[in-house]
């Protein structure tokens, strides 16, 4: 039977998205599972560890609102130099013998909490006349990105150093924590480079329902894959379910809408009994179908 749900990996340093996906994919010949759908919801630099959720079959319908959901990061900067990728694998470019103590730091950090205009790494996938920035980059161009609207909605300072300094941040859409780094060393009179990057979450997914890939290979050849697989509806813990009898259910399955049903207007999970049927939206007195499920 085909798997619909999510696989929520803790993505190792080193390993790009597309490579864990690969991995699951694995994973999932490896259990004996059917032919299924995979794909991720939210890349993950192979620089970067944490929280990478991979979705399964209908799942997949459903990544892009974890693209777009809140995500959670821990990360240090190096103070003193600063890399054209931002991180520890850059060629430095910029350095400074100020270091930063951590009364500075701690004084700085509601400037870089709520809505900030940032602007975006040049080594990276956004495109620029149709073509990657980061080829542009390693082509010796100069990249230009436009300042794009983010939200910092909390920054704490876990611990500092002699000259780097431990934050956990909790960041929007479209948020780049490299450029959040670069930023924050500039304001403190310095520059500074990201060296660790970790998720710690992403959207309703965290590090306590992360597994290791060792653990995913492990727990395949013995044939227990199931056990480690969220179900689709995990992946909407703020929606509110919405019963619907079997006839509506097939109503909803064939696209068509729902009326005279007493639901509050906004997004439903439509289920027929433990069956997700569709992502529902009501309004109007209206039910219609956002996202069908095949299940």
């Amino acid at each position: 039977m085909p798997l619909n749900g999510w696989i929520i990996l803790d993505k190792p340093l080193g390993l790009g998205s597309t490579q864990a996906v690969g991995a699951v994919k694995r994973a999932l010949r490896e259990a004996g599972k059917p032919k299924t759908k995979v794909g991720h919801g939210g890349t993950l630099d192979p620089l970067a560890t944490g929280v990478l959720p991979i979705a399964l079959g209908e799942a997949t319908k459903l990544a892009g609102r974890t693209l777009d959901a809140t995500k959670a990061y821990d990360f240090t900067i190096r103070f003193g130099e600063e890399t054209d990728t931002l991180d520890c694998e850059g060629t430095v470019k910029a350095t400074s013998h100020v270091l930063p103590s951590e009364e500075a730091i701690r004084g700085i950090l509601v400037r870089f909490t709520g809505p900030l205009e940032q602007v975006p790494p040049a080594y990276s996938a956004l495109k620029v006349d149709g073509k990657r920035a980061y080829d542009l980059a390693r082509a010796g161009e100069e990249v230009s990105l436009k300042t794009r609207n983010v939200t910092i909605d909390n920054l704490e300072l876990l611990e500092s150093g002699e000259n780097n300094a431990t934050f956990s941040a909790t960041v929007s859409k479209g948020t780049y924590i490299r450029s959040l780094a670069r930023d924050i060393a500039r304001a403190l009179g310095t520059v500074g480079h990201v060296t660790m990057l970790r998720r710690t979450k992403a959207g309703p997914f965290s590090l306590k329902q992360a597994i290791s890939l060792d653990k995913l290979a492990d727990i395949a050849k013995a044939r227990f894959l199931d056990e480690v697989v969220l179900p689709l509806e995990a992946g909407l813990d703020d929606i509110p379910a919405l019963p619907v009898t079997p006839e509506q259910a097939r109503l909803l399955r064939y696209g068509q809408s729902l009326v005279g049903i007493p639901v509050q207007p906004g997004l439903h999970l439509a289920k027929d009994g433990d069956v997700p049927v569709a992502l529902v939206e009501a309004e109007g007195g209206a039910v219609r179908v956002v996202r069908g499920f095949n299940i």
